[in-house]
């Protein structure tokens, strides 16, 4: 292999050729560009259940199927067949295959109780027929709900209908599921395995079971008057996350498979850094030691300096402990310099995408670097005088930004640190 399409160690470097999006902001790269950086917000009041007794009583919930079929597993599947589909048009693939293997995060299947009835009412052993799979959640026709509820299912059907090559690879590591299915497939575009790989990342679990099980952890904010300002990352005033849908794709090549194949260059993959945190369900370790080392280590994987980095694509999730744990880890290692660096959150707008978080913010922050705007992080107007960020308060920001640092960290010790490039260097 030329040196020309190698990193500072040798190995290929791997670009993004397409992508896709689905965000409670509407469906496509375009319409969540247009709203992320005119600083609307997708959190709503829930309308799909009854949430009467409930703490938390708003999200960013994605309608993008008909009203009586919606379920985690129909939600979840729609979305990432639209994002997969969006992400291998953009990069130029036809119907003929994907020449690459799928990795998608998908979430624990949550279901709604007449969801679980219909699946304790079937009969085991019968051959399930995929082509009727969104059928399985009408609740006129609950049959082969079991299948519908297996972890690998989605990955199937998106495998089947997009013919990707080699056996789909279904993972979850809770809130860094987007950034790890991305991991996934740089490491095997490196490792040489494969000269593209398509990673897709979707979690459709609004459920009134899943709203209950995090305010039960004293996870999300109860702030329901006003929807659009109860995500306050970084906030003095910030009490919670907002619980959120979203589906996010990209297609990665090495760069010489993308250049040979006359693909358009949409950024790089330029490095990844993991770490887990036994400390607790929740909660982070007090030491922050997972993540700062999650964090250098993406940028040694990447070959740059604290100072190479132009912006944070932050986790931000407008939880009291996390963002103040972010800001420490963040401050541990970049220094005083990190007040200067610029870092917003997404999810001020979005809310919590949960398992598809990291690979949204990932299309996200290869926008930014490509139309030179920073998201803002909005709802920002009482600063925390113990987080002294700049958070691109309310308003995006037009930016020079050539490389991006974006944070994944997921309940259960689950961290994962992502470093995107404009240029291959």
């Amino acid at each position: 292999m030329s040196e020309n399409y190698t990193d500072h160690m040798g190995r290929p470097i791997v670009v993004v050729t397409g992508m896709g999006v689905v965000t409670s902001l509407g469906k496509g790269k375009k319409e969540n560009w247009e709203k992320l950086t005119a600083g609307q917000s997708g959190i709503r009041r829930i309308s799909r259940f009854p949430v009467d007794g409930l703490a938390t009583t708003i999200a960013g919930t994605v309608d993008i199927i008909e009203e009586g079929e919606e379920s985690a597993p129909t939600i979840s599947y729609a979305m990432a067949n639209a994002t997969a589909g969006e992400a291998l048009e953009e990069a130029g693939f036809g119907t003929d295959g994907f020449p690459g293997p799928l990795f998608f995060a998908a979430p624990p299947v949550e279901l709604e109780w007449q969801h679980r009835f219909a699946l304790l009412d079937e009969m085991p052993g019968k051959e399930p027929n995929y082509d009727t799979l969104l059928e399985a959640a009408r609740s006129s026709d609950h049959s082969r709900m079991h299948h519908l509820v297996q972890l690998g299912t989605i990955a199937f059907k998106i495998a089947e209908k997009y013919k990707t090559q080699g056996l789909p690879i279904s993972l979850s590591t809770a809130c860094a599921s987007g950034a790890t299915a991305i991991q996934q497939g740089m490491e095997a575009i490196r490792r040489g395995e494969t000269g593209a790989a398509l990673c897709v990342a979707s979690d459709g679990s609004v459920t009134a079971e899943g709203l209950i099980r995090f305010s039960l952890l004293s996870a999300l904010t109860t702030n329901n008057e006003d929807p659009s300002k109860a995500s306050r990352p970084f906030s003095k005033d910030r009490d919670g996350f907002v619980m959120s849908e979203g589906s996010a794709a990209l297609v990665l090549e090495s760069l010489e498979h993308a250049i040979n194949r006359g693909a358009k260059i949409l950024g790089v993959v330029q490095g990844v850094g993991e770490k887990a945190d036994s400390f607790h369900r929740t909660r982070s370790s007090p030491d922050g030691k997972p993540v700062i080392t999650a964090i250098k280590q993406a940028l040694e994987d990447a070959g740059l300096e604290t100072g190479d980095i132009d912006y944070i694509n932050a986790h931000g999730t407008s939880t009291p402990e996390n963002d103040r744990m972010e800001y420490n880890s963040l401050k541990n290692v970049f220094g005083e310099a990190i007040h200067e660096v610029p870092i917003s959150s997404n999810k001020s707008m979005i809310g919590h995408t949960l398992t598809a978080g990291g690979a949204v913010e990932a299309v996200f922050s290869f926008l930014t670097m490509s139309e030179g705007l920073i998201p803002p992080t909005i709802n920002y107007e009482t600063p925390d005088p113990d987080i002294p960020l700049d958070v691109v308060p309310n308003v995006a920001r037009k930016a020079e930004v050539s490389t991006v640092l974006s944070n994944s960290f997921g309940f259960g010790g689950q961290n994962a640190v992502l470093v995107f490039a404009r240029d291959p260097a």
